[in-house]
């Protein structure tokens, strides 16, 4: 990336939580205008969300847009680049952030429950990553950064649904790294670890005393902990990397 340029990014998933961490921090350092696309905000309320988060970011002149989609749904991830394009005049950078969890044993786990968590956190991957290669291979640049899991690279037991669909966030990101590194469009992922989310604020104390007993840090993380390396991973710091996955968990996978 170039220093001085200013860029534009779509963030999916990307009206609270890390997405939105992820969405600010990238307007505060090199972002001119960022997209959250979600299929969470009502779809009267996007224009209001949107002016909320850019008062939040305080920057004159960056500008903040919100789309409604279905991640896991193709011809909407298409319809999101298509509104980027019209809105920002293009993309330069894409976190595919969008997930959900759908937590049970794999003997009580339902085919809905697994469906669900591979086609929002997995296939959504696919949708946009697809959809955005196109402009940034024409333009010769673009960031991919893909948020998978720690559980992902080590498991969890009553997630493997989820583990399933974050393993392959972690081997789509490689695959596709190779595939679009001549064109100078770097790919790589983050694997946060047990972060302070709406997910994990359903945690009883007891629940979450068990947790950082595997964290050696012994805290959870802050989204804006993820949204720095994000920002990091689209900067001109970052310009060597590509097919990278780098676990942000107070060490908990080392």
């Amino acid at each position: 990336m170039e220093e001085g340029r200013k860029y534009r990014a779509i963030v999916t998933g990307g009206s609270r939580g890390i997405g939105k961490a992820i969405l600010m921090e990238l307007a505060k350092r090199n972002c001119e205008s960022v997209m959250f696309s979600d299929i969470m905000v009502p779809d009267d309320d996007f224009e209001k969300h949107a002016a909320e988060i850019q008062k939040e970011i305080g920057i004159e002149g960056v500008k903040v847009y919100g789309f409604k989609a279905d991640a896991s749904k193709f011809d909407e991830a298409e319809a999101t680049v298509q509104a980027a394009n019209e809105k920002m005049g293009g993309v330069d950078i894409l976190v595919n952030n969008a997930g959900i969890t759908r937590d049970n044993l794999l003997l009580r786990m339902s085919e809905a429950e697994f469906d669900s968590v591979i086609n929002i956190n997995l296939k959504s991957v696919f949708n946009y990553t697809k959809a955005a290669m196109k402009p940034m291979i024409k333009q010769r640049f673009g960031r991919i950064v893909n948020i998978a899991s720690v559980v992902g690279l080590i498991g969890n037991p009553g997630q493997t649904n989820y583990a399933a669909s974050k393993a392959g966030v972690i081997g789509f990101t490689k695959s596709v790294a190779r595939e679009l590194a001549s064109r100078n469009v770097n790919v790589n992922a983050i694997a946060p670890g047990f972060i302070e989310t709406n997910m994990t604020a359903k945690l009883n104390d007891q629940q979450r005393e068990a947790l950082l007993t595997n964290v050696p840090l012994k805290r959870m993380g802050q989204p804006e902990d993820i949204a720095k390396v994000v920002a990091f991973l689209c900067s001109p710091d970052a310009d060597y990397m590509t097919g990278q996955v780098l676990a942000v968990d107070g060490g908990m996978v080392m």
